[in-house]
């Protein structure tokens, strides 16, 4: 069983009672999960951050919800790595991913943005692209659809319906990353559904 590095997982969203049920709140949902699983609690708050800390199989862990909007989460992420002494490779970061269907997962250990506006944010702050990244796949809209109606829509009907199993299984994935290890976790998860 591989160790993980990994200290601070960060869930990306919107603030606000408005955006809660969208696509781009998946990673507030999945922080959500996660604190459920490991008997946290996202109550804390600093630097425009909801937090908690606590600790899985004796090793500390952050679990973050910026309360900054989505293309501004790098500012809050960055002033709580800097408070407790995280470096960017320690870190994981869950979102919404229009390039992968419905239900997908795949976690990378870093890379680019992607077009997504939290992980420029992330990048262009952090001043690093090391990160890990739980992406999760919510489809990409109609062409005649605009891509920040589709990400800040709610999910359908049909999707709402398999959206609790793809809630747990994202959050067993970041747990799995969390106990064993990312590669671990992406041998696990990157090539099911």
């Amino acid at each position: 069983m591989s160790e993980s590095s990994i200290r601070m997982v960060v869930g990306l969203g919107n603030p606000g009672s408005k955006y809660t049920s969208t696509r781009h709140n998946i990673g507030f949902r999945v922080i959500d999960r996660l604190a459920d699983m490991h008997g946290m609690s996202i109550t804390r708050s600093r630097f425009n951050a909801l937090y908690d800390k606590g600790r899985v199989k004796g090793q500390e862990l952050i679990l973050v919800k910026p309360q900054s909007f989505m293309n501004l989460s790098g500012n809050p992420v960055r002033a709580l790595a800097e408070y407790f002494d995280v470096e960017p490779p320690e870190i994981l970061v869950i979102y919404d991913d229009i390039d992968l269907e419905f239900g997908r997962i795949k976690i990378v250990s870093k890379g680019g943005h992607g077009g997504h506006n939290g992980v420029r944010s992330l990048i262009d702050t952090l001043k690093d692209r090391s990160f890990a990244r739980l992406r999760l796949g919510v489809g990409r809209p109609d062409p005649r659809i605009d891509v920040s109606n589709w990400v800040l829509g709610k999910f359908s009907a049909e999707e709402v319906r398999d959206l609790d199993q793809f809630l747990d299984r994202a959050g067993d994935a970041a747990s799995t990353i969390l106990i064993k290890g990312l590669k671990m976790g992406m041998n696990t998860f990157n090539c099911s559904r």
